[in-house]
């Protein structure tokens, strides 16, 4: 009698366990983390381009130094940050991430107001080129982070939807992750003067 009850708890246990979320839990964790890699690679892609661009300008405007300065250190800071898997679930170290690609982002933004200045500069098949490339860049960047903040969604629902709750609780302890959030000042729109 005591065998079978055995028997029968053991094939309860096999049947349920599919159901309980465990393998879907592991499966979106991963997720978040291959975005997260998508996101620095396309991160590490726009810090490799900087330097080149950097170049072009500097022949054309070698009196711009403090502007070609700001874009190197802040592309310096940036290649010195990084986030390991596990630092994704903290919120400190993510937002000061998104802190040193904010101050990069602006010293590109700074970079650029110098290139309006110098029209042969503009019409430089290098630095066209590069500006393209730049561009793409930023949009694969805005492109990577909307696909991580959807994987941090499904893996946040996922552990916190019964029964994978219970699951995450009982077996996994794992926390939810940080989506990427607006930059300070993002809500407010650029003005454009002429």
């Amino acid at each position: 009698m005591k065998k079978s009850v055995f028997i029968l708890l053991g094939l309860l246990i096999l049947f349920t366990l599919p159901g309980c979320g465990y393998n879907t839990i592991q499966s979106n964790e991963e997720a978040v983390f291959a975005a997260w890699g998508d996101v620095e690679a396309s991160y590490q892609r726009r810090a490799d381009l900087i330097p080149n661009l950097v170049e072009v300008v500097r022949g054309y405007a070698k009196h711009e130094a403090e502007t070609l300065t700001a874009v190197t250190e802040a592309r310096a800071k940036v290649g010195s940050m990084q986030l390991t898997k596990e630092a994704l679930n903290d919120p400190a170290t993510v937002s000061k991430f998104q802190q040193a690609q904010g101050e990069l982002s602006g010293a590109l933004s700074r970079l650029m107001v110098v290139v309006e200045r110098y029209p042969d500069l503009k019409a430089n098949q290098n630095f066209l080129d590069l500006q393209n490339q730049l561009e793409g860049t930023e949009n694969r960047i805005n492109v990577a982070r909307v696909r991580y903040n959807k994987a941090v969604e499904v893996f946040n629902v996922s552990i916190r939807t019964f029964p994978n709750s219970l699951t995450n609780s009982l077996l996994l302890h794992l926390q939810r992750k940080e989506p990427f959030k607006a930059e300070e000042g993002a809500k407010t729109a650029p003005k454009v003067k002429f």
